[in-house]
């Protein structure tokens, strides 16, 4: 009978707490209607997460998210590998996914250096495609990705990292065959695909004054064309203190006279980084070295906070500007997928979201809400 009463007694205990847990995470804020009066909010989706291989990050992104964006399923090396052969399965999924929980949907990307397949710059004998050729690819590759997704993806990063950190145009295969050509080129296209879209210009490290002046002048120079570009996509690959919120600050402002402004690809590096964290570049990899590992038993407290405040003030900054900025996106949901636990080098324990790998929610989240609310 006492056996019975302890069992009893014990059940009563997990359902309370059960229901206690319940009503804590229905009390947790949902990002996204923290800021649906300011601008879309969301994070962007690995194959697992696209494929609905991981409900944990799912039930994340449908509470919190108002937008996604693909981190690579729609890059040509995943969509389109081979002359002729494409591959839309996992870009299918992400699409449902983004019209089950009734998001944005942003498409990434179009045109880029890096992701995309030999073959398409080099002829059958494998010598330099004719810049005819080149052009001609882009755009039928342009037309049936963006295409097959028209009326179902809202917005497209059309070209990525175009620029050097100078503000010259970087010397990519494109830009090796075509010239300047094939950038009016590719928002010909993508309009021509799907003329409701909205149209990107995207590229890291645009605080820099000389990168955001580059910007400026090639996304004017487009529209000066008569060409369709709606905005300019800001990767905010930051760290703890670099870049200031003064340089993220004066390019908002000055590319808000262009047309919409978004915060993209946001994540905070907490790891000593051997480039001094300069760039985004995915070619500029080192070879392992534990100094730059520091953190693999947990994010001290100390460096918790700091990261914590960081998120903060940058909200706080975004918050301010949400006239201008139309939407903010992380990039990846939880510190398990970041990129940045292989890059620049392979194999560290990063640290730089905002939920972490237990699926759950970080100082930093709460802080972002607390420094809004204080508005």
């Amino acid at each position: 009978m006492r056996k019975n009463r302890i069992l009893l007694a014990a059940t009563v205990a997990i359902a309370a707490l059960g229901c206690v847990a319940s009503q804590n995470n229905a009390a947790e804020p949902s990002l996204k209607n923290v800021f649906k009066d300011d601008f879309v909010i969301g994070a962007a989706l690995n194959y697992k997460q696209a494929m609905g291989q991981d409900p944990k990050a799912e039930a994340i992104v449908a509470q919190h998210f108002s937008t996604i964006s693909p981190e690579n399923l729609l890059k040509w090396e995943s969509v389109h590998p081979s002359p002729g052969t494409y591959n839309f399965k996992p870009a299918d999924a992400y699409v449902a996914l983004g019209k089950k929980h009734k998001q944005f949907i942003v498409g990434h990307a179009l045109v880029w250096h890096q992701q995309t397949p030999n073959w398409v710059f080099e002829d059958q004998a494998g010598k330099p495609a004719s810049k005819a050729q080149l052009l001609q690819r882009m755009e039928e590759h342009i037309a049936a990705v963006a295409g097959r997704y028209k009326g179902q993806i809202n917005g497209w990063d059309v070209v990525n990292e175009a620029l050097n950190d100078d503000g010259t145009l970087r010397k990519s295969k494109w830009h090796q065959i075509t010239g300047e050509e094939y950038l009016a080129k590719a928002y010909e296209a993508a309009r021509k695909a799907d003329p409701k879209a909205e149209l990107y210009y995207n590229d890291y490290n645009l605080w820099k004054p000389a990168k955001r002046d580059g910007a400026i002048k090639l996304v004017k120079s487009l529209q000066d064309k008569g060409l369709k570009v709606t905005g300019i996509g800001m990767q905010g690959h930051y760290g703890l203190e670099s870049p200031s919120l003064a340089q993220i600050e004066e390019s908002i402002i000055k590319f808000s006279a262009l047309g919409k402004v978004m915060i993209t690809e946001l994540d905070i590096d907490v790891l000593p980084n051997p480039s001094n964290r300069q760039g985004a570049d995915i070619d500029a990899t080192f070879e392992f070295d534990q100094k730059y590992n520091l953190y693999t038993n947990g994010l001290p407290e100390d460096v918790q906070q700091k990261l914590a405040k960081r998120y903060a003030d940058l909200f706080a900054l975004f918050h301010k500007h949400r006239d201008k900025i139309s939407r903010v996106t992380f990039w990846g949901v939880t510190d398990a997928d970041s990129w940045l636990n292989d890059w620049p080098i392979k194999g560290r324990t990063s640290y730089p979201m905002i939920f972490d790998r237990n699926y759950q929610p970080k100082p930093a989240f709460q802080a972002i809400i607390q420094a809004v609310n204080k508005k």
